[in-house]
């Protein structure tokens, strides 16, 4: 494979990725995916901080048997561009759920994209799925989300849900999402929600004015943000290294 067969953003699913950074990275990182296979009834938790200094490309297919349960928990914080993809089918009665943070700002080369991109794909009746995606960005920086719900036509009471919330700290950071909805089955519950905006300067300055200090009061009003995407996640050790990884990456962000 050469460089030549790199995707452009005349791909739906590339729209807003770094294509630098993915050039660095060679067309050969695209055919490298992990292969997941949840048996019937069994359960899967996986937990990443994703992210270094350098370009990152994780791609996950994910195959759920009748009943099985997967969920994935993602944190984004790298300072080049990072994105994490993730195909999931579902047979009957199956579960799906997806927590995913983007949070940063630039790196001295300038603003630093970061992205989250799912396909869930509902093959058969009664399954579900719930994506919870959180973007924190500032500087420059860019946060996306692409999530994709396919359903099939006899895969009747699907009940999927995807919801994204953007909090940019300063001027020039952007928040993407792309919310795409395919639906052949009639008896099915899917929606989706997505909002961008600002930090609440009301309830920072009513912590302030009760003697905390500017960073501290950030640093409360992004995790109490950022927290419902991990609130599915039971497992306190796990919940809390990946809230850690978040809110690392506020060190350098605006007040």
């Amino acid at each position: 494979m050469t460089v030549a067969t790199l995707p452009t953003r005349r791909d739906e699913a590339w729209r807003y990725a770094d294509m630098d950074g993915l050039a660095r990275l060679g067309a050969g990182a695209l055919g490298q995916w992990q292969a997941i296979d949840v048996p019937a009834g069994e359960s899967l938790t996986r937990c990443l901080v994703a992210g270094s200094d350098a370009p990152e490309l994780h791609r996950f297919r994910v195959q759920l048997g009748e009943g099985a349960r997967a969920a994935f928990f993602v944190t984004n914080a790298g300072s080049d561009y990072t994105r994490v993809e993730v195909e999931v089918r579902l047979a009957r009665g199956a579960h799906f759920e997806f927590g995913g943070v983007t949070i940063g700002g630039a790196n001295k080369q300038g603003g630093v994209t970061r992205e989250f991109v799912t396909q869930v794909v509902h093959a058969e009746p009664e399954a579900t799925s719930n994506q919870t995606v959180r973007a924190v960005h500032w500087a420059g920086a860019t946060g996306n989300f692409l999530g994709e719900i396919k359903v099939a036509r006899h895969a009747q009471k699907t009940d999927a849900a995807q919801d994204f919330k953007g909090l940019l700290l300063e001027a020039g950071a952007s928040a993407n999402a792309v919310p795409q909805l395919e639906i052949f089955a009639d008896d099915v519950k899917c929606a989706h929600g997505a909002t961008v905006g600002a930090l609440d300067e009301a309830a920072r300055f009513y912590m302030m004015a009760r003697g905390l200090d500017p960073a501290t009061a950030q640093r409360l009003l992004v995790q109490a943000f950022i927290g419902d995407a991990f609130v599915a996640l039971d497992d306190e050790e796990s919940r809390a290294t990946l809230l850690d990884a978040a809110l690392a990456a506020l060190e350098g962000a605006k007040l």
